[in-house]
């Protein structure tokens, strides 16, 4: 017996004793494990994130863009592109903005530099979660420029993963729009255990961190 059919075989018997008219809705599933969950911060988050090389910037919301300015003078970065909503007092004028208007993946790799917002981050592990909703623009506008700069608002860092996915419910169960969980920047040890980044996304993740 191959390992496919193993494990087919005991989802089976697992299975065996389940009516047929039985929908996964009318099942009662105990949810208490998910109201108790580590104290989620800001720092811990930033700590987290920090440990996968992530560079973090922590400003007040008034100076978000000269926080975006400076990472991107130190990154050698002139040119950005940026979802339609993203808000105009966050870019700096000495930045030159492009507004993703279904602009092509050869030009999205040319440009090479993305802003946008983000849906939540998670602190426990130190991941920004992407909806493609406000902010954030379509899924390509995340993966394919080599640089990723992200705002992160406080009042979106949740504890944990099942904190995140209650919040996400609703875009989960009625908008079906993609979801990327992103810890760090893309990188990746599938071939002969070598670390290679930038495989999956960006090489380099930016994020400003905004608190009240």
């Amino acid at each position: 017996m191959t390992a496919r059919e193993e494990i087919l075989a005991r989802v089976r018997r697992a299975l065996a004793d389940v009516p047929s008219a039985e929908e996964p809705e009318g099942v009662e599933v105990p949810r208490a494990y998910a109201e108790h969950e580590p104290e989620g911060t800001i720092d811990r988050f930033i700590e987290r994130v920090s440990d996968y090389g992530a560079g973090v910037t922590e400003v007040p919301g008034a100076d978000v863009a000269s926080a975006i300015s400076e990472v991107c003078r130190a990154a050698g970065i002139q040119r950005v592109v940026v979802p339609a909503d993203l808000p105009a007092d966050w870019l700096p004028a000495d930045l030159e903005a492009l507004t993703d208007v279904e602009i092509d993946v050869d030009a999205l790799d040319e440009i090479g530099a993305a802003i946008t917002g983000c849906a939540l981050a998670i602190a426990e592990t130190g991941t920004i979660v992407l909806d493609a909703g406000e902010r954030q623009g379509r899924r390509a506008l995340t993966l394919v420029p080599d640089f990723h700069l992200c705002i992160v608002e406080d009042a979106q860092v949740v504890d944990g993963v099942p904190a995140a996915i209650r919040r996400l419910a609703e875009t989960l169960r009625e908008e079906r729009r993609p979801m990327t969980f992103v810890s760090g920047p893309s990188a990746t040890s599938d071939i002969e255990l070598s670390r290679v980044e930038g495989v999956h996304g960006p090489r380099r993740l930016e994020l400003i961190v905004v608190r009240s």
